[in-house]
Protein backbone atom coordinates (compact mmCIF):
# COMPACT_ATOMS: atom_id res chain seq x y z
CA UNK A 1 0.00 0.00 0.00
CA UNK A 2 2.80 2.47 1.02
CA UNK A 3 4.62 1.34 -2.25
CA UNK A 4 1.47 1.90 -4.43
CA UNK A 5 1.78 5.88 -3.01
CA UNK A 6 4.99 6.76 -3.77
CA UNK A 7 7.03 8.04 -6.14
CA UNK A 8 9.03 5.49 -8.15
CA UNK A 9 8.97 1.71 -8.52
CA UNK A 10 9.33 -0.60 -5.94
CA UNK A 11 10.15 -3.98 -6.24
CA UNK A 12 9.35 -6.27 -2.69
CA UNK A 13 10.75 -9.35 -2.70
CA UNK A 14 9.86 -12.59 -0.30
CA UNK A 15 6.37 -11.64 -0.88
CA UNK A 16 3.75 -13.78 1.04
CA UNK A 17 1.35 -16.17 -0.82
CA UNK A 18 -1.31 -15.61 1.45
CA UNK A 19 -5.18 -15.04 0.31
CA UNK A 20 -5.05 -11.78 2.71
CA UNK A 21 -1.96 -10.44 0.61
CA UNK A 22 -3.50 -11.01 -2.72
CA UNK A 23 -6.40 -9.07 -1.53
CA UNK A 24 -4.52 -6.52 -1.65
CA UNK A 25 -2.87 -6.46 -4.76
CA UNK A 26 -6.63 -6.83 -6.41
CA UNK A 27 -7.57 -3.88 -4.27
CA UNK A 28 -4.43 -1.94 -5.59
CA UNK A 29 -4.74 -3.20 -8.73
CA UNK A 30 -8.66 -1.85 -9.37
CA UNK A 31 -7.39 1.64 -8.00
CA UNK A 32 -5.53 2.25 -10.84
CA UNK A 33 -1.86 0.68 -9.91
CA UNK A 34 0.40 -0.98 -11.83
CA UNK A 35 1.59 -4.37 -10.36
CA UNK A 36 3.57 -7.51 -11.62
CA UNK A 37 3.81 -10.16 -9.03
CA UNK A 38 6.61 -13.34 -10.48
CA UNK A 39 6.47 -16.08 -7.50
CA UNK A 40 7.74 -14.44 -4.78
CA UNK A 41 8.50 -10.84 -6.25
CA UNK A 42 6.33 -8.23 -6.83
CA UNK A 43 6.64 -4.85 -8.44
CA UNK A 44 4.86 -1.75 -7.68
CA UNK A 45 4.92 1.09 -9.99
CA UNK A 46 3.64 4.10 -7.44
CA UNK A 47 1.77 7.07 -8.71
CA UNK A 48 1.75 9.07 -6.13
CA UNK A 49 0.07 10.43 -3.20
CA UNK A 50 -2.77 11.88 -5.38
CA UNK A 51 -2.79 9.17 -8.11
CA UNK A 52 -5.31 6.55 -7.10
CA UNK A 53 -8.05 6.49 -9.68
CA UNK A 54 -12.00 5.35 -8.56
CA UNK A 55 -12.38 1.78 -8.82
CA UNK A 56 -15.06 0.45 -10.90
CA UNK A 57 -16.87 -1.90 -8.67
CA UNK A 58 -16.47 -2.83 -5.01
CA UNK A 59 -13.19 -3.50 -3.06
CA UNK A 60 -13.31 -7.07 -2.09
CA UNK A 61 -10.77 -7.43 1.16
CA UNK A 62 -11.78 -11.20 0.92
CA UNK A 63 -11.07 -12.11 4.92
CA UNK A 64 -8.42 -9.63 5.31
CA UNK A 65 -9.17 -7.10 7.86
CA UNK A 66 -5.32 -4.68 7.49
CA UNK A 67 -6.73 -4.54 4.42
CA UNK A 68 -10.04 -2.59 4.78
CA UNK A 69 -8.58 -0.68 8.02
CA UNK A 70 -5.35 0.43 6.23
CA UNK A 71 -6.57 1.27 2.80
CA UNK A 72 -9.55 2.87 4.23
CA UNK A 73 -7.23 5.42 5.91
CA UNK A 74 -5.17 5.87 2.17
CA UNK A 75 -8.79 6.72 0.30
CA UNK A 76 -10.05 8.68 2.91
CA UNK A 77 -7.35 11.44 1.74
CA UNK A 78 -8.20 10.77 -1.81
CA UNK A 79 -10.66 12.62 -4.03
CA UNK A 80 -12.75 9.63 -4.89
CA UNK A 81 -15.52 7.10 -3.35
CA UNK A 82 -14.85 3.82 -2.81
CA UNK A 83 -16.71 0.82 -1.16
CA UNK A 84 -15.14 -1.85 1.11
CA UNK A 85 -16.39 -5.02 1.75
CA UNK A 86 -15.54 -8.29 1.95
CA UNK A 87 -16.25 -12.30 3.42
CA UNK A 88 -18.96 -12.66 5.75
CA UNK A 89 -16.62 -12.72 8.57
CA UNK A 90 -14.85 -9.16 7.80
CA UNK A 91 -18.35 -7.95 7.17
CA UNK A 92 -19.16 -8.88 11.33
CA UNK A 93 -15.87 -7.37 12.54
CA UNK A 94 -16.14 -4.18 14.07
CA UNK A 95 -14.77 -0.92 12.28
CA UNK A 96 -16.17 2.30 14.31
CA UNK A 97 -12.47 2.42 15.46
CA UNK A 98 -11.27 3.92 11.87
CA UNK A 99 -14.42 5.54 10.98
CA UNK A 100 -14.20 7.67 13.91
CA UNK A 101 -10.66 9.35 13.96
CA UNK A 102 -11.19 9.55 9.70
CA UNK A 103 -14.62 11.60 9.97
CA UNK A 104 -12.61 13.28 12.48
CA UNK A 105 -9.93 14.29 10.11
CA UNK A 106 -12.43 15.07 7.22
CA UNK A 107 -13.47 12.08 5.41
CA UNK A 108 -17.23 10.99 5.18
CA UNK A 109 -17.56 7.29 5.44
CA UNK A 110 -20.73 5.30 5.17
CA UNK A 111 -21.11 2.03 7.06
CA UNK A 112 -23.84 -0.75 7.88
CA UNK A 113 -24.09 0.34 11.67
CA UNK A 114 -19.92 0.41 11.79
CA UNK A 115 -19.49 -2.54 9.75
CA UNK A 116 -18.50 -3.08 6.32
CA UNK A 117 -19.38 -2.90 3.44
CA UNK A 118 -17.79 0.79 4.25
CA UNK A 119 -18.26 3.72 1.88
CA UNK A 120 -15.18 6.38 1.53
CA UNK A 121 -16.02 9.74 0.55
CA UNK A 122 -12.33 11.41 0.37
CA UNK A 123 -11.44 14.50 0.74
CA UNK A 124 -8.01 16.37 0.17
CA UNK A 125 -6.54 17.66 1.89
CA UNK A 126 -7.51 16.10 5.27
CA UNK A 127 -6.73 18.05 8.34
CA UNK A 128 -4.13 16.86 10.84
CA UNK A 129 -5.74 15.76 14.27
CA UNK A 130 -3.86 14.40 17.89
CA UNK A 131 -5.92 10.70 18.36
CA UNK A 132 -5.50 8.48 21.46
CA UNK A 133 -6.33 5.06 20.59
CA UNK A 134 -9.31 3.80 23.03
CA UNK A 135 -8.60 -0.06 21.49
CA UNK A 136 -4.20 -0.96 21.44
CA UNK A 137 -4.79 -2.06 17.49
CA UNK A 138 -1.64 -1.57 15.68
CA UNK A 139 -4.26 -1.19 12.44
CA UNK A 140 -6.04 1.45 13.81
CA UNK A 141 -3.00 3.49 14.70
CA UNK A 142 -1.60 2.61 11.09
CA UNK A 143 -5.35 3.76 9.12
CA UNK A 144 -4.78 7.32 11.16
CA UNK A 145 -1.03 7.29 10.18
CA UNK A 146 -1.63 6.61 6.60
CA UNK A 147 -4.85 9.15 6.31
CA UNK A 148 -2.08 11.28 7.73
CA UNK A 149 -0.04 11.57 4.84
CA UNK A 150 -2.95 13.78 2.81
CA UNK A 151 -3.72 15.84 5.77
CA UNK A 152 -2.66 19.47 6.70
CA UNK A 153 -0.61 19.54 9.87
CA UNK A 154 0.81 17.38 12.32
CA UNK A 155 -1.19 14.31 13.12
CA UNK A 156 -0.29 12.26 16.49
CA UNK A 157 -1.73 9.19 17.61
CA UNK A 158 -0.97 7.92 21.02
CA UNK A 159 -1.33 4.44 22.61
CA UNK A 160 -1.68 3.45 26.06
CA UNK A 161 0.07 -0.25 25.13
CA UNK A 162 2.88 -0.48 22.49
CA UNK A 163 1.40 -2.19 19.24
CA UNK A 164 2.99 -3.49 16.14
CA UNK A 165 4.95 -0.74 14.11
CA UNK A 166 5.92 -2.10 10.95
CA UNK A 167 4.17 1.24 9.61
CA UNK A 168 5.92 3.35 11.45
CA UNK A 169 9.00 1.26 10.35
CA UNK A 170 7.88 1.06 6.44
CA UNK A 171 7.18 5.09 6.37
CA UNK A 172 10.34 5.59 7.74
CA UNK A 173 12.03 3.31 5.09
CA UNK A 174 9.93 5.20 2.75
CA UNK A 175 11.14 9.08 3.76
CA UNK A 176 8.07 9.67 5.35
CA UNK A 177 8.19 13.32 7.09
CA UNK A 178 7.79 11.76 10.55
CA UNK A 179 8.82 11.48 14.32
CA UNK A 180 8.93 8.75 16.62
CA UNK A 181 8.38 6.04 14.25
CA UNK A 182 11.35 3.68 14.38
CA UNK A 183 11.30 2.01 18.13
CA UNK A 184 14.60 0.19 18.64
CA UNK A 185 12.70 -1.19 21.80
CA UNK A 186 8.49 -1.83 22.15
CA UNK A 187 9.02 0.57 25.20
CA UNK A 188 10.81 3.70 23.87
CA UNK A 189 7.88 5.52 22.95
CA UNK A 190 3.77 5.23 22.85
CA UNK A 191 2.97 7.89 20.22
CA UNK A 192 3.42 8.60 16.55
CA UNK A 193 3.27 11.45 14.19
CA UNK A 194 3.39 12.52 10.68
CA UNK A 195 3.24 15.80 9.38
CA UNK A 196 1.41 16.10 5.96
CA UNK A 197 1.14 16.38 3.16
CA UNK A 198 4.15 14.16 2.44
CA UNK A 199 5.32 12.40 -0.59
CA UNK A 200 7.30 8.88 -0.29
CA UNK A 201 9.99 8.07 -2.20
CA UNK A 202 9.85 4.33 -3.72
CA UNK A 203 12.40 1.83 -2.34
CA UNK A 204 12.96 -1.74 -2.71
CA UNK A 205 11.92 -4.08 0.62
CA UNK A 206 12.72 -7.33 1.61
CA UNK A 207 10.28 -8.97 3.66
CA UNK A 208 11.14 -11.26 6.39
CA UNK A 209 9.58 -14.36 7.42
CA UNK A 210 6.82 -13.75 9.40
CA UNK A 211 7.13 -14.70 12.90
CA UNK A 212 3.45 -15.39 13.18
CA UNK A 213 3.36 -17.94 11.25
CA UNK A 214 6.62 -19.56 12.36
CA UNK A 215 4.97 -19.92 15.87
CA UNK A 216 3.29 -23.04 15.37
CA UNK A 217 6.38 -24.30 14.22
CA UNK A 218 7.89 -23.38 17.23
CA UNK A 219 5.43 -24.23 19.41
CA UNK A 220 5.55 -27.51 18.07
CA UNK A 221 9.31 -27.78 18.40
CA UNK A 222 9.01 -27.33 22.32
CA UNK A 223 6.47 -29.49 23.09
CA UNK A 224 7.47 -32.49 20.99
CA UNK A 225 10.03 -34.54 22.66
CA UNK A 226 13.06 -34.76 21.19
CA UNK A 227 12.32 -32.05 18.66
CA UNK A 228 15.44 -29.60 17.54
CA UNK A 229 14.24 -27.32 14.80
CA UNK A 230 15.75 -23.86 13.31
CA UNK A 231 14.00 -20.96 11.49
CA UNK A 232 16.36 -19.06 9.48
CA UNK A 233 15.35 -15.07 8.56
CA UNK A 234 12.74 -14.59 10.24
CA UNK A 235 11.62 -11.02 11.23
CA UNK A 236 12.33 -10.53 14.79
CA UNK A 237 10.83 -7.29 15.20
CA UNK A 238 10.56 -6.54 19.14
CA UNK A 239 6.74 -5.36 19.27
CA UNK A 240 6.53 -8.87 17.34
CA UNK A 241 8.80 -11.35 19.56
CA UNK A 242 6.20 -10.94 22.51
CA UNK A 243 5.72 -14.65 21.51
CA UNK A 244 9.18 -15.85 22.16
CA UNK A 245 9.39 -14.03 25.19
CA UNK A 246 6.32 -15.56 26.90
CA UNK A 247 7.76 -18.88 25.54
CA UNK A 248 11.15 -18.36 27.44
CA UNK A 249 9.15 -16.88 30.49
CA UNK A 250 7.50 -20.04 30.46
CA UNK A 251 11.09 -21.85 30.50
CA UNK A 252 11.66 -23.22 26.78
CA UNK A 253 14.85 -22.29 25.16
CA UNK A 254 14.93 -20.12 22.20
CA UNK A 255 17.73 -18.46 20.74
CA UNK A 256 18.22 -16.07 18.45
CA UNK A 257 21.40 -15.98 16.15
CA UNK A 258 22.61 -14.36 13.09
CA UNK A 259 20.59 -11.39 13.93
CA UNK A 260 20.77 -8.22 11.12
CA UNK A 261 18.55 -5.23 9.51
CA UNK A 262 16.97 -4.79 6.55
CA UNK A 263 15.05 -1.59 5.35
CA UNK A 264 14.73 -1.37 9.24
CA UNK A 265 12.96 -4.53 10.09
CA UNK A 266 15.44 -6.98 12.52
CA UNK A 267 15.26 -10.16 11.59
CA UNK A 268 17.96 -13.43 11.83
CA UNK A 269 17.63 -17.52 12.58
CA UNK A 270 16.36 -19.24 15.54
CA UNK A 271 17.11 -22.34 17.46
CA UNK A 272 14.62 -24.34 19.02
CA UNK A 273 14.78 -27.28 21.28
CA UNK A 274 11.91 -29.65 23.25
CA UNK A 275 12.27 -28.93 26.87
CA UNK A 276 9.84 -30.58 29.63
CA UNK A 277 8.66 -27.94 31.76
CA UNK A 278 7.63 -28.88 35.17
CA UNK A 279 6.78 -25.80 37.09
CA UNK A 280 3.78 -26.55 39.70
CA UNK A 281 2.66 -22.51 39.14
CA UNK A 282 -0.20 -21.57 36.72
CA UNK A 283 1.72 -19.04 33.90
CA UNK A 284 -0.54 -15.72 33.54
CA UNK A 285 0.03 -13.64 31.38
CA UNK A 286 0.97 -9.93 31.31
CA UNK A 287 -1.75 -7.25 30.29
CA UNK A 288 0.83 -5.40 28.77
CA UNK A 289 1.81 -8.15 26.29
CA UNK A 290 -1.54 -9.08 25.12
CA UNK A 291 -1.68 -6.89 22.10
CA UNK A 292 1.31 -7.93 21.03
CA UNK A 293 0.74 -11.75 21.22
CA UNK A 294 -3.13 -10.96 20.20
CA UNK A 295 -2.66 -13.91 17.33
CA UNK A 296 -0.39 -16.20 19.19
CA UNK A 297 -2.81 -16.28 22.34
CA UNK A 298 -4.88 -19.53 20.99
CA UNK A 299 -1.34 -21.24 20.36
CA UNK A 300 0.04 -20.22 23.94
CA UNK A 301 -3.22 -21.70 25.37
CA UNK A 302 -2.28 -24.81 23.24
CA UNK A 303 1.07 -24.77 25.11
CA UNK A 304 -0.12 -24.28 28.03
CA UNK A 305 -1.86 -27.48 28.17
CA UNK A 306 1.44 -29.40 28.22
CA UNK A 307 2.57 -27.12 31.49
CA UNK A 308 2.31 -28.91 35.00
CA UNK A 309 0.86 -25.24 36.22
CA UNK A 310 -1.43 -24.68 32.92
CA UNK A 311 -2.29 -21.22 31.45
CA UNK A 312 -4.33 -18.21 32.28
CA UNK A 313 -5.15 -15.42 29.58
CA UNK A 314 -7.18 -12.33 30.51
CA UNK A 315 -7.43 -8.78 29.60
CA UNK A 316 -8.00 -10.38 25.53
CA UNK A 317 -11.53 -9.48 25.15
CA UNK A 318 -10.53 -8.54 21.50
CA UNK A 319 -10.28 -11.88 20.29
CA UNK A 320 -14.02 -12.26 20.45
CA UNK A 321 -14.17 -10.17 17.50
CA UNK A 322 -11.05 -11.58 15.30
CA UNK A 323 -11.95 -13.77 12.09
CA UNK A 324 -13.72 -16.09 14.71
CA UNK A 325 -14.51 -15.85 18.70
CA UNK A 326 -11.15 -17.34 19.35
CA UNK A 327 -11.68 -17.40 23.14
CA UNK A 328 -14.99 -19.58 22.73
CA UNK A 329 -13.07 -21.54 19.90
CA UNK A 330 -9.76 -22.51 21.58
CA UNK A 331 -11.79 -23.39 24.60
CA UNK A 332 -14.27 -25.52 22.70
CA UNK A 333 -11.42 -27.15 21.08
CA UNK A 334 -9.45 -28.02 24.19
CA UNK A 335 -12.76 -29.14 25.94
CA UNK A 336 -12.66 -31.78 23.07
CA UNK A 337 -9.22 -33.20 22.92
CA UNK A 338 -10.70 -33.34 26.85
CA UNK A 339 -8.25 -30.71 28.72
CA UNK A 340 -10.54 -28.65 31.62
CA UNK A 341 -11.28 -25.13 30.19
CA UNK A 342 -12.17 -22.22 32.42
CA UNK A 343 -13.94 -19.71 29.96
CA UNK A 344 -13.91 -15.70 30.96
CA UNK A 345 -15.32 -12.98 29.12
CA UNK A 346 -12.05 -11.80 28.48
CA UNK A 347 -9.77 -14.73 28.58
CA UNK A 348 -9.52 -18.26 29.67
CA UNK A 349 -7.56 -21.00 32.39
CA UNK A 350 -6.23 -23.87 30.76
CA UNK A 351 -5.47 -26.54 33.68
CA UNK A 352 -2.16 -27.90 32.61
CA UNK A 353 -0.38 -31.48 32.07
CA UNK A 354 -3.71 -32.53 29.91
CA UNK A 355 -2.89 -35.88 28.23
CA UNK A 356 -4.90 -33.99 25.22
CA UNK A 357 -6.76 -37.07 23.12
CA UNK A 358 -7.65 -36.76 19.17
CA UNK A 359 -10.43 -35.12 18.23
CA UNK A 360 -12.82 -33.63 15.88
CA UNK A 361 -12.18 -29.60 15.77
CA UNK A 362 -14.27 -27.26 14.49
CA UNK A 363 -12.03 -24.31 12.98
CA UNK A 364 -14.67 -21.90 12.53
CA UNK A 365 -12.96 -21.26 9.24
CA UNK A 366 -10.27 -18.98 11.48
CA UNK A 367 -6.60 -19.64 10.47
CA UNK A 368 -5.63 -19.09 13.05
CA UNK A 369 -7.72 -21.58 15.37
CA UNK A 370 -6.95 -24.41 12.37
CA UNK A 371 -3.16 -23.85 12.78
CA UNK A 372 -3.15 -23.73 16.63
CA UNK A 373 -4.75 -26.83 16.91
CA UNK A 374 -2.96 -28.69 14.26
CA UNK A 375 -0.33 -28.43 16.65
CA UNK A 376 -2.52 -29.80 19.67
CA UNK A 377 -3.29 -33.08 17.18
CA UNK A 378 0.78 -33.75 16.96
CA UNK A 379 0.69 -33.71 20.74
CA UNK A 380 -2.40 -35.62 21.48
CA UNK A 381 -2.97 -39.13 21.15
CA UNK A 382 -4.66 -40.39 18.28
CA UNK A 383 -6.33 -38.85 15.15
CA UNK A 384 -7.13 -35.12 14.82
CA UNK A 385 -9.79 -34.22 12.41
CA UNK A 386 -9.75 -30.19 11.50
CA UNK A 387 -13.03 -29.02 9.86
CA UNK A 388 -12.42 -25.85 7.30
CA UNK A 389 -8.83 -26.41 7.29
CA UNK A 390 -8.39 -24.94 3.77
CA UNK A 391 -8.85 -21.06 5.64
CA UNK A 392 -4.82 -21.78 6.56
CA UNK A 393 -4.48 -20.04 2.96
CA UNK A 394 -5.40 -16.78 4.55
CA UNK A 395 -2.19 -15.77 5.95
CA UNK A 396 0.23 -19.67 5.32
CA UNK A 397 -1.35 -21.52 2.26
CA UNK A 398 1.81 -23.73 2.83
CA UNK A 399 1.28 -24.60 6.17
CA UNK A 400 0.69 -28.42 6.09
CA UNK A 401 3.26 -29.30 3.97
CA UNK A 402 5.41 -27.68 5.77
CA UNK A 403 4.81 -29.16 8.82
CA UNK A 404 4.28 -32.76 7.12
CA UNK A 405 8.15 -31.76 5.70
CA UNK A 406 9.57 -31.13 9.20
CA UNK A 407 7.86 -34.00 11.24
CA UNK A 408 9.69 -37.16 11.38
CA UNK A 409 7.42 -40.08 11.84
Amino acid sequence: MIAAIANGTCRIKNYSTSADCAATLSCLKKLGVQIERKDHEVTVHGVGPNGLRPPDGDLDCGNSGTTMRLLAGILAGQNLVATLTGDESLRSRPMRRIIEPLEMMGAQIESADGRAPLTVRGKNPLRGIEYQLSTASAQVKSCILLASLSADGTTLVHENEITRDHTERMLSWFEAPCGNLKRDHPKDSISAGITGPASLRARDVFVPGDISSAAYFIAAATLLPNSSLEVSDVGLNPTRTAFLDELRRMGFEIIAVNQSEQNDEPSGNLHVNYRRMQTATTHAIDEASIPQLIDELPLLAVAGSQMDGGIEIRNAKELRVKESDRIAATAQGLRAMGCEVEEFEDGLRVKGRTKLRGARIDSRGDHRIAMSFAIAGLVAEGDTEIIGADCVAVSFPEFFDLLESVIER
